[in-house]
């Protein structure tokens, strides 16, 4: 297990090292200052408060996608509707948190909670179809995403637009439904915090729990975890559940935590950061903060590179895919970990013969 997870890290690590070298020579290709534009892209985003809050509050949706991917893809369910039910679950927060008065803690708490059940509702139809009519979740998912973009364009056109607003917009949202900022000079707001609670959460799920035991089981090999007595058709449903609750609230804490109104008038695309940051996280709980908030590092980096230097933002497109490849390449550093496991082999069987012959 232990030398499994070190080759695993070093993949990632050399998939990096890699992408950000590919980077390096792009801007070095594109720019008249290379020094300047790498100084802004490396160095500059840690700089100030301001950008450092703006990576943190980056990051936050990318934890709860990048958690409701990964309680997915732990259970081998290739479900991609995190992107539907972020959506859906922002605007079901809207909708609480423009129609009902509660007091500024409680509030919060009942928005978010109803972009978890919207979230998790929406999972429901791949879980069940996946579960019963063993039907691609990934199809269904990908399918669905557009339903409930458009269900949720259809909710806020006809129910919470503000007609007198400039552009296509809701209703002011009840300033006691929003999530209090907690660096000061910046955007980051409480949702950090609850993104970090969930992690947490999620990592107890998995490996401290019978449920959680039963969704890695069915992951590793559902036919091994059938014959063991798992229920593995409860889990292909509650894993894609919990992965869309996830989901809600994350598109409910997004929403509450950064803007005054619901202006999602196309797909924010956090679901699909999600399944770059599981990935990245090999399905690890404990490090999808950590890449989460490395991309988001890599995409501010990349902001204000553009607005000072001469190179685009979407280099951090190049960088993005060039580590997914990277890292989802099984035969990147196979021959490496060949020799080193061999190596290790050889030694043992040296240690055994040599305590064969003193004996």
């Amino acid at each position: 297990m232990g030398r499994r997870i070190f080759f695993e890290a070093a993949r990632t690590l050399v998939a990096i090292g890699v992408a950000l070298l590919l980077a390096l020579v792009i801007i070095f290709a594109v720019s008249e200052d290379p020094r300047f534009a790498l100084y802004h892209f490396i160095v500059a985003p840690l700089t100030t408060t301001r950008y450092i809050g703006n990576i943190l509050e980056m990051s936050v949706p990318l934890i709860f996608t990048g958690l409701a991917m990964s309680m997915m893809f732990t259970a081998k369910q290739f479900n991609l509707g995190a992107e539907g039910g972020f959506f859906i679950g922002a605007v079901a927060a809207t909708g609480v948190a423009i129609s009902f008065e509660m007091p500024p803690i409680i509030l919060p708490i009942f928005a978010i909670a109803a972009g978890g059940i919207a979230g998790g509702l929406g999972s429901t139809v791949p879980a069940v179809l996946k579960a019963k009519l063993n039907a691609s979740e990934l199809v269904s998912s990908l399918m669905l995403n557009f339903i409930l973009f458009w269900f949720g364009i259809f909710i806020i056109n006809n129910y919470f637009r503000d007609e007198m607003a400039g552009a296509m917009a809701s209703y002011r949202l009840n300033p006691d439904a929003r999530l209090i900022r907690i660096l000061p000079g910046t955007r980051l707001h409480f949702g950090f915090i609850i993104a970090i609670i969930f992690v947490f959460l999620v990592y107890l799920f998995l490996f401290r729990t019978k449920w959680g035991y039963a969704l890695r089981m069915t992951g590793q090999n559902i036919k091994f975890a059938e014959y063991s007595g798992i229920n593995t058709t409860a889990v292909i449903i509650y894993s894609q559940i919990i992965g869309g609750v996830l989901a809600g609230i994350g598109g409910a804490v997004e929403l509450l935590g950064m803007y005054s109104r619901f202006t999602w008038f196309q797909s924010p695309g956090y679901g699909w950061d999600g399944v770059i940051v599981a990935i990245m996280s090999r399905n690890n709980p404990l490090l999808i903060p950590v890449f989460a908030i490395f991309l988001g590092y890599l995409r501010i980096g990349a902001d204000v590179m553009a607005r000072f230097s001469d190179v685009p933002s979407e280099v951090v497109a190049i960088i993005q895919g060039i580590m997914i490849m990277l890292v989802t390449a099984e035969r990147l550093l196979a021959g490496w970990k060949h020799r080193v496991v061999v190596k290790e082999q050889m030694k043992l069987e040296a240690q055994k013969n040599g305590g064969v012959s003193n004996g």
